[in-house]
């Protein structure tokens, strides 16, 4: 809408868009372009405010649905697939009539439609588009348009998986309700910043979970669902390229998506279970951009002493945790800052979860014979001077990453153990000789990944565990620290984002003299805190002090001795499990 424009270029492409999704008349856009006020004299400057004002101007009632809960009886009156098409959303039965919040008063064939087919008296709501769009996927579940769809489409039918003859679930797996269904899944929690999908068979319904932020969370979906399981498996089966008659082992597979301008690496696990074949889907986003050294959230400490590691001509740098706590990201941010003309760096990974310009990455490939191993041997003849592993998984690994730092290369690499004392003895354990591991190690960096505290909804905590909790770890009296609520801006988890916690230890001469001795993790652990290493919890209590988290999370992902032997049982409880 060009004309009559307002003296606000915001509010212009406002009215324009509004204009467009018949949420608002030509002439009503004119009229408030000309007078962008309520009666009242208060400024209209979004969404929101037009829609009030055209409930006054219209005398058509208004709701936010922050504090009204559609009835899900009337809500099953209608089909699915209309009220997503015309996101319209029935709210409750009103003296014979139905409310039905829309936020596209002018737009009516979507309630003419629904009063034809149910012959039921209906009386459009208005309400924010956005929040019809949330209400929607929470009432109906993900996908609940496709599985309509499917429910009214006679010829197709589900092959019962008891049969040996599958070519009948091919079919169906190929069909556009079921492509699109797994399309909508795949989008929504990509859109949920989810790292997993997990889609779970049971006895009476296909359950799906997404985790966020390393939490598992329930997502709804139609009840109906669990009928197309089989073809809904075979779908990811066909998209990861794995052999869809194959129901009675394992297989892993890999899908590769664009969506947005940006590409999506997805790793697929099947497992058949109980009830049917289980599906996890690790979601790895291709060109996530890297942060800089000094946005990892490190303290100054282990700040500096990961800085001159960074500086060294060789020896081995570790980085431990377990799955999804972000050791990759902080090893590809450590390679960013030192990647120039002067250094070669290769790496050899398995998937490459970052393209880095600059720096030559290998991808594993089992099926061809490239084996982590196998890669490590020809990388050490293209005269590197770094070198990144994506993990040592064995002897024949871990031993040539010893051999190449001792022969003047700087290694990286993860590792899966709790914590940095540990990754020396699991080195051991893999049969790596102890005074090589001594001589080549440098240090070990362990982190987790802890849930941020949501801006919107955070609290300050008043009550007697957090006051104990400050007492026994010495913060001033005067220190706020705060408990996660939940609202509508982080699906009341109460925290949105995540940001990691670490264990710096430097391999000095007391602990390489405990490596030799072949010394248990506990007694290495124990120098190495004699020495200044600051454990994970530790470094967790730091972030409680500064209001990014909460004493919960600290202790969901950490276990710190000292806290167990100061507080009551009780008060450990109450405080991991509220």
């Amino acid at each position: 809408m060009k004309e009559p424009a307002s003296e606000n270029p915001a509010l212009d492409e406002l009215l324009a868009r509004m204009v467009t999704a018949r949420q608002l008349s030509a002439s009503d856009a004119r009229k408030l372009a000309r007078h962008p006020r309520h009666a009242d004299g208060a400024p209209i400057q979004s969404e929101d405010d037009v829609l009030r004002w055209l409930a006054r101007e219209y005398d058509v009632s208004y709701t936010s649905l922050e504090d009204l809960e559609p009835d899900k009886q009337v809500l099953s009156l209608f089909p699915a697939r209309i009220l997503l098409k015309d996101e319209l959303l029935p709210l409750r039965r009103i003296n014979g009539c139905i409310e039905v919040a829309t936020s596209r008063l002018f737009a009516t064939q979507g309630v003419d439609t629904l009063r034809a087919m149910t012959g039921l008296a209906l009386k459009p709501v208005l309400a924010p588009r956005e929040a019809i769009q949330r209400e929607m996927k929470k009432r109906l579940g993900v996908g609940a348009d496709t599985i309509d769809t499917l429910d009214e489409e006679a010829p197709f039918q589900v092959v019962d998986e008891a049969k040996e003859d599958d070519t009948d679930l091919d079919h169906a797996a190929e069909d556009a309700s079921i492509i699109r269904f797994v399309n909508q899944v795949l989008r929504d929690a990509i859109e949920l910043r989810a790292s997993d999908v997990h889609l779970e068979p049971f006895e009476d319904e296909l359950r799906i979970r997404y985790r966020i932020d390393g939490v598992l969370q329930e997502v709804p979906v139609p009840a109906q669902v669990k009928r197309f399981q089989p073809a809904i498996v075979s779908r990811v089966k066909i998209l990861s390229h794995l052999n869809i008659a194959e129901k009675r082992l394992p297989q892993d597979g890999r899908i590769k998506i664009r969506i947005d301008e940006s590409e999506v690496d997805i790793r697929v696990s099947v497992i058949p279970m109980l009830h049917g074949e289980a599906v996890v889907l690790r979601l790895l986003r291709q060109n996530a951009t890297l942060r800089g050294m000094s946005d990892l959230g490190m303290d100054q400490k282990e700040y500096r002493s990961f800085r001159r590691i960074l500086g060294l001509p060789h020896g081995i740098v570790l980085v431990t945790g377990p799955t999804g706590s972000g050791k990759t990201s902080t090893l590809y941010t450590a390679l960013n800052e030192i990647n120039d003309s002067v250094r070669k760096i290769i790496t050899i990974e398995d998937p490459i979860e970052y393209q880095l310009k600059g720096v030559n990455q290998i991808q594993v490939s089992e099926k061809a014979g490239l084996t982590f191993a196998r890669g490590l041997r020809s990388i050490l003849r293209h005269d590197p001077d770094v070198i990144l592993i994506g993990e040592i998984r064995d002897h024949e690994t871990a031993q040539i990453a010893v051999q190449a730092s001792l022969t003047g290369h700087l290694v990286f690499s993860t590792l899966h153990t709790n914590d940095a004392p540990g990754a020396v003895t699991r080195l051991v354990d893999m049969g790596v000789e102890p005074y090589l591991v001594a001589s080549s190690l440098e240090a070990v960096l362990a982190q987790r990944l802890v849930r941020v505290l949501c801006n919107h909804c955070k609290q300050e905590d008043h009550s007697p565990t957090a006051q104990a909790f400050k007492n026994h770890l010495e913060f001033p009296p005067d220190t706020p620290i705060y408990c996660s609520v939940g609202c509508r801006e982080c699906r009341q988890t109460g925290y949105h984002g995540r940001r990691a916690i670490f264990e710096w230890m430097d391999t000095d001469n007391e602990i390489r003299q405990l490596v030799l001795k072949n010394t248990s993790g506990d007694v290495i652990r124990q120098a190495a805190q004699r020495a200044g290493m600051r454990t994970l919890a530790e470094d967790g209590w730091r972030l409680v002090r500064l209001g990014v988290t909460t004493a919960e999370e600290v202790l969901r992902v950490t276990k710190d001795q000292s806290l167990t032997s100061g507080l009551e049982d009780n008060a450990i409880e109450r405080m991991a499990f509220q």
